[in-house]
């Protein structure tokens, strides 16, 4: 149990700092739960930079084929991964590299190595959880200024 309060202490507190999530594999398709994911953070009052070679846009929003194309004026506070565990890695250096404070791997994208790396490089990291449901989870339980 322990480890559950460490990560939702962790959620609890990006959730809270952050005001600019990239989400890397957001989809146009509305029936994609990349899609959803980024309208719930749109409607708690998050800013979104869709990241999906090959897409213009999201949800009416500039789309950008990779982190590093996102202009350097850009902050980035959060990169939310919404890729295969054995692509996310490269993701999460790209998030490093970025300057990014923290790295989400949605539900069911898991790699303790990347995270590891992110932690090493003083990001804070959640894995194998959606800010959606966490933002829902904050609204039952009366925390946060998003909530």
């Amino acid at each position: 149990m322990p480890e559950q309060q460490d990560v939702t202490a962790t959620a609890d507190r990006i959730l809270d700092r952050a005001r600019v999530f990239a989400m890397v594999g957001a989809s146009p398709s509305p029936w994609r739960a990349s899609h959803g994911v980024l309208q719930t953070l749109l409607d708690h009052g998050y800013e979104v930079i869709p990241i999906r070679p090959g897409v213009d846009e999201v949800l009416g929003l500039r789309a950008y084929p990779d982190l590093a194309s996102v202009p350097a004026e850009v902050t980035i506070d959060v990169v939310d991964i919404f890729r295969r565990s054995d692509r996310a890695g490269a993701h999460v250096d790209e998030a490093i590299v970025r300057g990014a404070t923290a790295v989400w791997l949605q539900l069911g994208v898991i790699d303790h190595a990347a995270a590891d790396r992110a932690r090493a490089a003083g990001l804070d990291v959640v894995m194998d959880r959606c800010p959606a449901i966490e933002l829902d989870r904050r609204r039952r339980r009366g925390v946060g200024p998003q909530g």
